[in-house]
Protein backbone atom coordinates (compact mmCIF):
# COMPACT_ATOMS: atom_id res chain seq x y z
CA UNK A 1 0.00 0.00 0.00
CA UNK A 2 2.58 2.70 0.77
CA UNK A 3 4.51 1.70 -2.38
CA UNK A 4 1.23 2.42 -4.27
CA UNK A 5 1.09 5.77 -2.24
CA UNK A 6 4.89 6.75 -3.41
CA UNK A 7 4.21 5.39 -6.70
CA UNK A 8 1.15 8.59 -7.11
CA UNK A 9 3.28 11.15 -5.65
CA UNK A 10 6.10 10.73 -7.67
CA UNK A 11 4.07 10.35 -10.28
CA UNK A 12 2.30 14.01 -9.63
CA UNK A 13 5.87 15.05 -8.79
CA UNK A 14 6.24 14.04 -12.71
CA UNK A 15 3.09 15.92 -14.03
CA UNK A 16 3.98 18.96 -12.29
CA UNK A 17 7.47 18.89 -13.43
CA UNK A 18 6.40 18.43 -16.81
CA UNK A 19 3.63 21.21 -16.88
CA UNK A 20 6.51 23.71 -15.53
CA UNK A 21 9.20 22.52 -18.42
CA UNK A 22 7.14 22.32 -21.34
CA UNK A 23 3.50 24.05 -20.98
CA UNK A 24 4.48 26.83 -18.63
CA UNK A 25 6.19 29.54 -21.11
CA UNK A 26 3.82 29.02 -24.02
CA UNK A 27 0.77 30.09 -21.80
CA UNK A 28 3.10 32.75 -20.46
CA UNK A 29 3.66 33.81 -24.46
CA UNK A 30 0.22 34.38 -24.66
CA UNK A 31 -0.18 37.54 -21.63
CA UNK A 32 -0.41 40.87 -23.11
CA UNK A 33 2.74 42.69 -20.59
CA UNK A 34 0.30 45.28 -19.71
CA UNK A 35 -2.91 43.06 -19.06
CA UNK A 36 -4.44 43.32 -15.84
CA UNK A 37 -5.32 40.23 -13.65
CA UNK A 38 -8.65 39.26 -12.61
CA UNK A 39 -7.51 40.72 -9.01
CA UNK A 40 -4.19 41.70 -7.92
CA UNK A 41 -2.23 45.56 -8.99
CA UNK A 42 0.03 43.68 -10.70
CA UNK A 43 0.30 43.45 -14.98
CA UNK A 44 0.90 40.65 -16.86
CA UNK A 45 4.83 41.95 -16.91
CA UNK A 46 4.90 42.33 -13.68
CA UNK A 47 3.79 38.93 -12.97
CA UNK A 48 6.16 37.34 -14.60
CA UNK A 49 9.14 39.36 -13.25
CA UNK A 50 7.72 38.39 -9.77
CA UNK A 51 7.71 34.70 -10.91
CA UNK A 52 11.51 35.38 -11.99
CA UNK A 53 12.26 36.18 -8.58
CA UNK A 54 10.24 33.41 -7.39
CA UNK A 55 12.29 30.87 -9.34
CA UNK A 56 15.63 32.23 -7.96
CA UNK A 57 14.60 31.73 -4.35
CA UNK A 58 13.72 28.03 -5.71
CA UNK A 59 17.59 27.95 -7.35
CA UNK A 60 19.35 29.37 -4.19
CA UNK A 61 20.02 32.57 -5.72
CA UNK A 62 17.97 34.50 -3.48
CA UNK A 63 18.31 33.98 0.18
CA UNK A 64 15.83 35.47 2.45
CA UNK A 65 15.38 33.67 6.31
CA UNK A 66 12.68 32.03 7.57
CA UNK A 67 9.81 33.94 8.44
CA UNK A 68 7.78 32.26 11.68
CA UNK A 69 9.89 29.47 12.90
CA UNK A 70 7.53 28.30 14.63
CA UNK A 71 7.17 24.54 14.36
CA UNK A 72 3.21 24.10 14.36
CA UNK A 73 2.84 27.44 12.02
CA UNK A 74 5.53 25.83 9.74
CA UNK A 75 3.70 22.20 9.76
CA UNK A 76 0.50 23.97 9.45
CA UNK A 77 2.14 25.90 6.10
CA UNK A 78 3.81 22.82 5.18
CA UNK A 79 0.49 21.04 4.58
CA UNK A 80 -1.26 23.47 2.51
CA UNK A 81 1.85 23.72 0.37
CA UNK A 82 2.01 19.90 -0.56
CA UNK A 83 -2.16 19.95 -0.58
CA UNK A 84 -3.87 20.27 -3.76
CA UNK A 85 -5.61 23.64 -1.95
CA UNK A 86 -5.56 26.84 -4.32
CA UNK A 87 -3.70 30.31 -3.27
CA UNK A 88 -6.44 32.43 -2.52
CA UNK A 89 -6.99 35.72 -4.76
CA UNK A 90 -4.93 38.53 -3.10
CA UNK A 91 -2.94 36.59 -0.85
CA UNK A 92 -0.75 38.75 0.74
CA UNK A 93 2.87 37.91 1.19
CA UNK A 94 5.10 39.91 3.99
CA UNK A 95 8.16 39.37 1.53
CA UNK A 96 6.35 41.01 -1.30
CA UNK A 97 5.92 44.63 -1.22
CA UNK A 98 2.28 46.91 -1.71
CA UNK A 99 2.49 48.43 -4.39
CA UNK A 100 3.63 46.12 -7.73
CA UNK A 101 7.58 46.95 -8.76
CA UNK A 102 7.93 48.80 -12.09
CA UNK A 103 9.01 46.87 -15.07
CA UNK A 104 12.78 45.51 -14.83
CA UNK A 105 13.05 44.64 -18.66
CA UNK A 106 12.10 46.09 -21.40
CA UNK A 107 10.11 43.95 -23.27
CA UNK A 108 7.41 41.12 -21.96
CA UNK A 109 10.10 38.59 -24.56
CA UNK A 110 12.97 39.88 -22.63
CA UNK A 111 10.84 38.86 -19.02
CA UNK A 112 10.15 35.73 -20.08
CA UNK A 113 12.98 34.67 -21.03
CA UNK A 114 14.80 36.32 -18.03
CA UNK A 115 12.19 33.88 -15.85
CA UNK A 116 12.61 31.02 -18.00
CA UNK A 117 16.59 30.97 -17.60
CA UNK A 118 15.92 30.84 -13.48
CA UNK A 119 13.24 28.53 -13.90
CA UNK A 120 15.79 25.53 -16.14
CA UNK A 121 18.53 26.99 -13.21
CA UNK A 122 15.90 25.31 -10.42
CA UNK A 123 15.74 22.06 -12.35
CA UNK A 124 20.19 22.69 -13.01
CA UNK A 125 20.83 22.95 -9.43
CA UNK A 126 19.00 19.90 -7.87
CA UNK A 127 20.55 17.38 -10.77
CA UNK A 128 23.66 19.32 -9.60
CA UNK A 129 22.69 18.24 -5.74
CA UNK A 130 19.83 16.01 -5.54
CA UNK A 131 19.84 16.12 -2.00
CA UNK A 132 19.88 19.38 -2.05
CA UNK A 133 17.48 21.51 0.36
CA UNK A 134 16.91 25.97 -0.25
CA UNK A 135 14.85 27.57 2.70
CA UNK A 136 11.74 29.47 1.71
CA UNK A 137 10.63 31.81 3.49
CA UNK A 138 7.38 30.85 4.18
CA UNK A 139 7.28 26.83 3.86
CA UNK A 140 11.04 26.24 5.75
CA UNK A 141 14.09 24.13 3.95
CA UNK A 142 12.35 22.72 0.82
CA UNK A 143 13.63 19.85 -1.51
CA UNK A 144 13.46 18.70 -5.08
CA UNK A 145 10.14 17.58 -4.83
CA UNK A 146 8.72 19.60 -2.47
CA UNK A 147 9.95 22.84 -4.81
CA UNK A 148 8.00 21.38 -7.48
CA UNK A 149 5.20 21.24 -5.62
CA UNK A 150 4.99 25.00 -4.38
CA UNK A 151 6.62 26.37 -7.64
CA UNK A 152 3.52 24.25 -9.78
CA UNK A 153 0.89 25.55 -6.75
CA UNK A 154 2.48 29.30 -7.81
CA UNK A 155 2.58 29.28 -11.45
CA UNK A 156 -1.35 28.02 -11.56
CA UNK A 157 -2.42 30.69 -9.00
CA UNK A 158 -0.98 33.34 -10.97
CA UNK A 159 -2.09 31.92 -14.29
CA UNK A 160 -5.36 31.60 -12.84
CA UNK A 161 -5.25 35.38 -12.70
CA UNK A 162 -4.74 35.58 -15.78
CA UNK A 163 -7.01 33.42 -17.30
CA UNK A 164 -4.66 31.65 -18.53
CA UNK A 165 -5.48 28.32 -17.20
CA UNK A 166 -9.15 27.25 -15.08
Amino acid sequence: MLGIFIAQIHYMIEEKESFLKHDYIPLLQKLAPDQKGKWGKMDGQQMVEHMRDVCKLANGKIVLPLLDPDPVKLAKSRRFMMSDAQFQENTKVPVMPEEPRPHKYSSMQEAIAKMEIELNDVFAVYAADANKTLNHPLFGELNYEEQIWYLEKHVRHHLRQFDLVD
